[in-house]
């Protein structure tokens, strides 16, 4: 697979999306480097989703460029994988767990060609990899919410992708099934994969992610979690709101000099 290596893994340039008119995205840019862990994180109505979305070219945007690893999103978008949002999805559609993530390969095959054994193999180690090897028969509809994300994490691998978007993970997951989950994302960095992830836990940023973006429609901060998850970004992105940037008990410690974050609680805007 012939990749640029010295371009970011994702550019996105003078992005803008609008819906009637109104602005939900302005003017975004936004570098990823290969090799990171991402967070987008911003309240609700910021735009995540939508940034997501518009990458992929799922929704219309009114101006700008985005480039996987040096090429337009179209040329190389067999190079990028993405995990929607649970509650998008249909899970009343009659399949079995195997299927669903063997469609995970139906961009390399194509429509007309169908899954044989190597597709069925490659799709039983991705869901070995996710803890679900023992479902791959159970319908769908049968999971839990846990379950069902883990089919989807199982779904993108099987895509052995570069870049990946995920659309917020960890939504309606159990302790065990969210550190299941980062494991397996920081399994995709060690690979040099790129992973792009909608959060909403400020507690667990600097222990899931090495990247952020804060975002609320206009890009408020991206760069590495040392540098950008700070007390400032926060309240810009979440309009001075101090309300949510309570600490979770009094004992708990404020940022220190390197700008630390871990007395902060969980966001749900």
């Amino acid at each position: 697979m012939s990749i640029d290596d010295k371009a970011p893994a994702v550019r996105v340039t003078d992005l803008t999306v609008a819906y009637r008119h109104r602005p939900v995205l302005w003017d975004i840019d936004l570098d990823v480097p290969a090799g990171k862990l991402m967070a987008i994180m911003g309240p609700n109505g910021a735009g995540k989703t939508t940034l997501i979305k518009a990458i992929l070219g799922l929704v219309p945007a009114a101006a700008g460029r985005v480039e996987i690893h040096g090429k337009s999103y179209v040329e190389n978008r067999h190079l990028v994988g993405y995990v929607p949002q649970r509650g998008s999805v249909d899970w009343d559609f009659p399949t079995t767990v195997l299927d669903v993530v063997m469609m995970g390969r139906y961009g390399a095959l194509g429509w007309i060609k169908r899954p044989g054994k190597r597709e069925r193999e490659q799709a039983v180690v991705a869901l070995e990899k996710v803890g679900m090897a023992d479902f791959q028969g159970r319908q769908i509809s049968q999971l839990s919410g846990g379950q069902q994300q883990r089919v989807f994490l199982a779904r993108a691998l099987v895509q052995d992708a570069q870049v990946y978007f995920m659309d917020e993970p960890f939504q309606g997951v159990d302790a065990r099934t969210e550190l299941a989950i980062v494991d397996l994302l920081k399994e995709l960095r060690e690979q040099g994969r790129t992973v792009v992830v909608v959060h909403h836990d400020l507690q667990t940023v600097q222990d899931y992610f090495d990247w952020i973006m804060l975002l609320n429609v206009r890009r408020i901060a991206s760069g590495s979690v040392s540098e950008k998850f700070t007390e400032d970004n926060l309240r810009l992105a979440y309009g001075g709101r101090v309300d949510f940037l309570q600490r979770k008990a009094p004992a708990d410690p404020g940022p220190d000099e390197t700008g630390d974050m871990r007395g902060y609680g969980r966001i749900r805007p």
